[in-house]
């Protein structure tokens, strides 16, 4: 029988087989549509500044697929924050089906390809949001929140984690400069894990960034609102942490909380 895989095909099956996780024929047919959709909708919309299908299959789908190595095992919930094209949350959705995905992208023409994109890939339990997630007010926690290559890691730290439920995580993929910028969050109530990787199929390494809170934060509109009808006010006046969104929600402070301790005397 003769080989008839394209050399496109062949190039998605050898970065996978580099990945962590077993991939099946089907798996690969959805990466092949989906590059082929990408393509064709970056002709108009440019949704992404690569071209060749290498570059898009490595610095891309490969590039998102190192989150996995992160993502905790079960039925979770992951929020990829500025989506964008899709990554990493459409190659993840594909390899780990049992997520509930949901895609975070402001810009319309983006979020248009990402409905596209999943209806096309007959992808189930992935929701689209079509907003900035400095405009998220709605109640809304995950288990994980990802992004890649939008933000700082100060910067995502500050608008992510309220989101994750508590003992939840965030996940980034960083560059070598990665302990440069950790020294911006080094007195944050958070515990971070680096891991080092290195990009399928070529010589680049990869740092995926673990956060996670502190055991005795909540986090989420969920968590927010159940420290505030646990915690018991220690003083009469307002917190002093003015950026503390438990502080906009009425809270006084209570013991752990940092603002509190910063300010009891």
């Amino acid at each position: 029988m003769c080989d008839i895989t394209s050399p496109t095909e062949s190039l998605i099956r050898k970065g996978l087989k580099e990945l962590p996780s077993p991939f099946t024929h089907g798996q690969v047919k959805l990466y092949m549509t989906y590059l082929a959709e990408l393509k064709k909708w970056n002709k108009v919309y440019s949704l992404t500044s690569l071209r060749t299908d290498e570059d898009i299959i490595i610095k891309h789908f490969l590039d998102s697929l190192l989150y996995l190595k992160a993502l905790p095992e079960g039925d979770i919930r992951v929020m990829d924050v500025g989506s964008g094209a899709g990554f990493p949350g459409i190659p993840i959705k594909i390899m780990r089906p049992e997520i509930v995905m949901c895609l975070l992208e402001p810009s319309r023409k983006k979020a248009n390809f990402l409905r596209n994109i999943v209806k096309l890939l007959g992808l189930e339990a992935v929701e689209i949001i079509e907003n900035r997630i400095e405009d998220m007010k709605q109640p809304f926690a995950v288990d994980v929140a990802v992004t890649r290559a939008l933000f700082a890691i100060k910067e995502f730290s500050e608008k992510a984690l309220p989101f994750v439920k508590a003992g939840g995580r965030l996940i980034l993929s960083k560059g070598p400069k990665v302990h440069e910028e950790l020294k911006a969050i080094i007195n944050e109530r958070i515990v971070c894990e680096i891991m080092p990787l290195k990009l399928p199929l070529t010589t680049i390494e990869r740092f995926i960034l673990i956060i996670r809170q502190a055991a005795s934060d909540g986090i989420g509109n969920r968590g927010r609102q159940s420290l505030l009808r646990n915690a018991t006010p220690h003083h009469p006046t307002p917190c002093i942490n003015a950026e503390c969104r438990l502080r906009k929600a009425g809270c006084t402070g209570f013991e752990g909380c940092p603002g509190f301790k910063a300010g009891w005397t």
